[in-house]
């Protein structure tokens, strides 16, 4: 965290919290949300800036119900979440990187969505596939210790088809668990509107 945003916190620890304003979409994009796209359900204006979207990156983090915002000097700005906190990318040279610029690290769990939404988890780091970049994780799925084919996989996905889904990456295999889209915030801890869940 930016060490004028912690002298800002110090200075005004009482200052309310900002929700519904600023979000994440779903490759990795801020998102500024004004009264109408919050008032529509809209996904609001892609932020450009380089100045402000690194701001927004070093003080990035989540409190304890599972909640992200962006601390902003002394004001936390909750972010609405398309999909997850972070939005991962194959990298050829460096495996996985994460919207932020950083690696995503080693995967200690992961999960496949009935719309097939890839998401990883290391650590504290939980991220979505960017869509755009399943055609090139497709051939590291393996159902059963084989390559799975598109038929097998869509009848997995259905749940018309057992077996265990693994995830080549490098020399290691993970599991992957069949979760709806609604069952991935409590299955990986964190909330994709703090606003809603403020409202109630």
């Amino acid at each position: 965290m930016d060490d004028i945003v912690v002298q800002a916190m110090a200075k005004w620890p009482d200052v309310p919290h900002c929700y519904g304003w600023l979000g994440l979409d779903g490759r990795g994009h801020w998102r500024m949300r004004d009264e109408q796209a919050q008032q529509l359900g809209l996904a609001g204006d892609k932020l450009s800036n380089p100045a402000l979207v690194g701001f927004i990156l070093r003080n990035y983090a989540s409190d304890e119900r599972g909640c992200w915002y962006f601390q902003n000097g002394p004001q936390r700005v909750y972010l609405e979440l398309e999909t997850a906190p972070f939005v991962v990318r194959t990298d050829p040279a460096s495996g996985w990187r994460l919207h932020t610029g950083a690696l995503l690290g080693v995967i200690d769990a992961a999960a496949l969505t009935a719309d097939g939404a890839l998401l990883l988890r290391s650590g504290a780091i939980v991220a979505q596939l960017d869509d755009r970049d399943f055609a090139q994780v497709l051939p590291r799925l393996e159902l059963d210790g084989a390559p799975v084919a598109d038929d097998a996989l869509l009848a997995w996905l259905a749940q018309e088809r057992d077996g265990t889904l693994l995830l080549r990456d490098g020399d290691r295999s993970v599991p992957l668990q069949r979760l709806a889209s609604a069952q991935v915030p409590a299955y990986f801890s964190f909330v994709r509107s703090p606003a809603a869940l403020q409202r109630a």
